[in-house]
């Protein structure tokens, strides 16, 4: 970790020893361990990561968050609720992140007031308010969760370059977001279709991919890859074992898009030149903001689809 790196974690930690205790907003994913690593360095046992559980989080990934929270050393708790029972949240407009936030740290706040602290964090950094469309950074506003990473002007590669002083193995893990993101802006969210993109998305990880969406168009579904990955994906036994899966949870068609994994593929255009990005706990923003968008992205369609 280099010297500029080092004195801005120094300061993160620094900012977060002078709270009698810390609850981070933990998704396992790299930005809030960091934060965690860090809240646990300045606070001990007054720091705790607290994960929400809901039908948008995957099941791998609530393991994940266990794992990596026991490997920091750090308390994890976990809360429960259901971004479904807000039907703002079910109509999957373009403020849906926004709607799911401030459910989440609304419910990380009842979990901090439980245990008589009054500080919520989360894994905001300095390298997100500039990438697209994310709402969910009004809530953080709003609610007034503290972001260390933010207020130590720490961008997301120099998340990383610190983790991996922490000796995280989350260092190099990909961006991961809830699973409502997989879903057009305008098609609702259900808990049907969330059971079959994470279980869609499980096979892929089984396969060995690393880097994957499967993108649920109302019934069509899109899988992409990353670049390095895209010729495993047109392996004719994976070919065949994906679509007869993915028929099998429910899709009507599966497809693969020919461009690879991008964050926020079918996402509303905010800012030239730029796209909404993946967030730690379930941040990234997509939308379905062209009618005809769609048809443009889906480069191959495989046997017996149209």
């Amino acid at each position: 970790m280099n010297d500029d790196v080092a004195a801005k974690a120094a300061a993160a930690k620094e900012s977060l020893a002078t709270l009698d205790g810390a609850l981070v907003a933990f998704s396992g994913g790299v930005d809030s361990s960091v934060v965690a690593a860090l809240a646990h360095a300045a606070l001990g046992e007054d720091a705790v990561a607290c994960t929400a559980r809901s039908e948008t989080l995957p099941a791998a990934e609530l393991e994940d968050a266990r794992r990596v929270a026991d490997d920091i050393g750090i308390e994890h708790a976990v809360v429960s609720f259901s971004e479904l029972e807000d039907p703002e949240f079910v109509t999957n407009g373009e403020d849906r992140c926004y709607h799911c936030r401030t459910m989440r740290l609304s419910r990380m706040y009842e979990a901090a007031r439980e245990r008589g602290i009054e500080t919520v964090c989360d894994g905001t950094n300095a390298s997100d308010p500039g990438e697209g469309h994310r709402p969910g950074l009004q809530a953080v506003e709003e609610l007034n969760v503290a972001s260390p990473l933010l207020e130590a002007a720490i961008t997301k590669d120099e998340v990383r370059e610190i983790a991996a002083h922490y000796g995280l193995d989350v260092a190099d893990k990909p961006s991961m977001a809830c699973l409502s993101s997989r879903i057009p802006t305008g098609i609702e969210v259900t808990e049907e279709r969330l059971t079959r993109i994470e279980n869609a998305e499980r096979m892929l990880r089984t396969w060995g991919f690393s880097q994957f969406r499967v993108r649920d168009h109302d019934g069509l579904a899109r899988i992409e890859v990353g670049a390095d990955e895209l010729a495993a994906a047109l392996d004719p036994e994976f070919v065949t074992a994906a679509r007869e899966h993915l028929l099998d949870l429910g899709f009507d068609h599966v497809t693969l898009d020919l461009e690879g994994y991008r964050t926020g593929s079918v996402s509303p255009a905010t800012v030239e030149g730029t796209e909404p990005q993946d967030g730690d706990g379930g941040v990234e923003t997509e939308g379905f903001g062209d009618g005809g968008a769609v048809a443009e992205d889906l480069s191959r369609t495989y046997p017996g689809g149209e």
